[in-house]
């Protein structure tokens, strides 16, 4: 699909995953414009990245529907992601109305106002790999597993997917001009991002420091992926939306190979090699709340209907993240380390799959 001039919104466009994409739509031609609050870390990605010279960004709060509204009636959209969210797992447990208030009706508030805008082609809603009911099992989860989820979180984003079940069935149809498909994720890594109590940033920030990175849950195994690799698979969905294919508005997973759901000492080792660190890490003996133990998914569907593949194995999203952060910090920028690593993955993704 030509993506140039389409009009596009990014909600949670300050977030690291929402300055990936908004980046990534600007290459493509995409008119882009975001709705989010203020970056959610110090550094961030939007700002280290100059995000907002690229995109007509609104600042303001998807928990207030009349802000939702007006600015999906101010950019009148083609399409529509909707990323933004309470991303954090133990955050959740601290602040669980926040959690729901985002997740669950910032969701509803979203839906509710493209239905009476209007004009919109595609809504792409966020989840996450872990709306699942999670019951510790050796299978992947498939879209059609029942949705669950232990902690604050996990149960938002699965009530967020029955709210998004129920609106695709209610009000978006191929007759009524939005199509509607929710996506699910798995542990999504990449550079740039600087959150807390995630593995991968917490890791960087150590090594940065020459200091022994302290991990939570060693022999937890979670799915973890590229942030280029969940885009691509975003993209791909919006495309056959906008082109009417109701076929489409559907819960679709996109996730890793089967090989590449590792545990956390896997990842702190594998990372460690690549950064050059020396010190071991160490184990974290505060008190823990509940977190999944072993989460996979099944992404059979998104193969075979949308030809959609992983295009990057763990070792290599590593390596692109050990790389990203080093010339990051020796000076280099980072709107063109990820412009090129935009244009690498891209060129993956169109290579013909071996053998």
């Amino acid at each position: 699909m030509d993506w140039r001039g389409r009009r596009v919104l990014v909600t949670g466009d300050t977030g690291f995953k929402g300055s990936w994409l908004s980046l990534w739509l600007h290459a493509m031609g995409a008119e882009v414009s975001g709705l989010a609050l203020a970056p959610p870390t110090e550094p961030s990605l939007f700002d280290v990245a100059r995000i907002a010279e690229l995109v007509d960004h609104t600042e303001g709060d998807i928990r207030d529907y009349a802000t939702v509204h007006a600015a999906i009636a101010r950019v009148r959209p083609e399409i529509v992601f909707h990323l933004a969210a309470q991303p954090l797992v133990r955050l959740s447990y601290e602040r669980p109305v926040e959690t729901y208030a985002t997740n669950v009706m910032g969701t509803v508030h979203v839906m509710e106002a493209v239905r009476h805008v209007g004009g919109v082609g595609a809504l792409v809603c966020i989840t996450t790999d872990k709306c699942y009911e999670n019951r510790e099992s050796v299978w992947p989860y498939r879209e059609t597993d029942p949705m669950g989820g232990y902690d604050p979180y996990s149960s938002s984003k699965g009530a967020a997917e029955l709210a998004i079940a129920a609106y695709r069935r209610s009000y978006f149809q191929a007759d009524r001009g939005t199509l509607l498909a929710s996506v699910r994720a798995g542990n999504v890594i990449g550079g740039g991002d600087w959150a807390l109590d995630r593995l991968v940033p917490d890791l960087v920030r150590a090594f940065e420091a020459g200091e022994a990175p302290e991990i939570r849950s060693p022999d937890s195994v979670r799915p973890w992926q590229h942030v280029l690799e969940a885009l691509g698979g975003y993209l791909l969905i919006a495309e056959r939306l906008v082109a009417g294919e109701a076929a489409f508005a559907d819960a679709w997973n996109f996730g890793p190979s089967d090989d590449d759901a590792r545990p956390v000492s896997w990842i702190v080792e594998r990372m460690r090699a690549a950064w050059g660190g020396t010190h071991d890490a160490t184990p974290h003996h505060g008190p823990m709340p509940h977190e999944a133990g072993l989460l996979r998914l099944d992404c059979s569907k998104a193969r075979a209907a949308l030809g959609w593949r992983p295009a990057l194995t763990l070792d290599t999203a590593l390596d692109w993240i050990v790389d990203w952060h080093k010339q990051a910090g020796a000076g280099a920028d980072p709107r063109d380390l990820m412009l090129g690593q935009i244009a690498a993955y891209r060129a993956r993704m169109a290579a013909p799959v071996a053998g």
